[in-house]
């Protein structure tokens, strides 16, 4: 059954409404007519819905049922991803998405590549990514929406990060301390992944990650690209504390 997520604001009592792009994806697209059904998702609770009717702008539904989603990790994943070259990073996205990751923020370090000074063109770049996002949410069933949010600079991260806790961070000069046992301190519902770019961290931006007691961790021997080390990690923390493989 095709998924459509929506806004809170679009719930009318047992009425609600398909706005924007999906729209068009319903009318052209899908060519779904009244009395299709389709599910619709808002902040993790799954709409049955059945189409009462079609109109330019807005698809109108009515509610047959309603129920808590069950397709969401116990986890939350949160990704800090150095902006990676070319189409690495809607990749990235996309993957990290059908993974389970909940919230994205592409992060720019001394070594990142890609510089973005329009911000005409940073806004284009992060709603494409959403776009991106909400594609792959739909494909793999998922029951919230990630976000990708804002472009932010290396040190702004920091700043984000000075109240969080369970803070990882690969490093390919690591050779001691391993991602198992990094996992096994952790006692929140929520893990950061902070991965660098393709040339990776500087010494310095290592040193503050620690000041802020991120543990940062070798994943091997073998050095993985950017666009593989965040994929791999949050596999292997769902896998260890949330629904991957294991159900604890």
């Amino acid at each position: 059954m095709n998924r459509f997520f929506i806004d809170k604001g679009q719930i009318i009592d047992d009425k609600i409404q398909i706005l924007g792009k999906d729209v068009k994806h319903i009318k052209n697209v899908l060519r779904l007519k009244p009395k299709d059904k389709i599910e619709v998702l808002c902040e993790g609770k799954v709409y049955l819905c059945e189409i009462s009717d079609i109109e330019s702008n807005v698809i109108n539904t009515s509610v047959l049922d309603s129920f808590v989603g069950k397709n969401e990790a116990p986890i939350h994943i949160a990704l800090y991803q150095s902006i990676a070259k070319g189409n690495k990073m809607d990749f990235i996205i996309q993957k990290a998405t059908e993974i389970g990751v909940k919230e994205i923020y592409p992060v720019i370090t001394e070594r990142t590549i890609v510089k973005i000074k329009d911000m005409k063109k940073e806004q284009n770049k992060v709603e494409r990514w959403n776009t991106i996002a909400e594609e792959a949410a739909k494909q793999s069933k998922r029951d919230y929406l990630p976000v990708v949010n804002n472009i932010i600079k290396f040190n702004e991260m920091i700043d984000i990060l000075k109240n969080e806790s369970n803070i990882i961070v690969p490093y390919e000069m690591e050779d001691t301390y391993g991602l198992k046992k990094a996992l096994a301190s952790v006692n929140t519902g929520k893990v950061n992944i902070i991965i660098g770019p393709e040339g990776g961290f500087e010494e310095d931006e290592i040193i503050n990650l620690k000041k802020i007691e991120g543990q940062v961790v070798t994943l091997g021997p073998r050095i993985l690209r950017t666009e593989t080390a965040g994929l791999v990690v949050a596999s292997i923390v769902l896998y260890e504390l949330g629904d991957l493989g294991v159900i604890k």
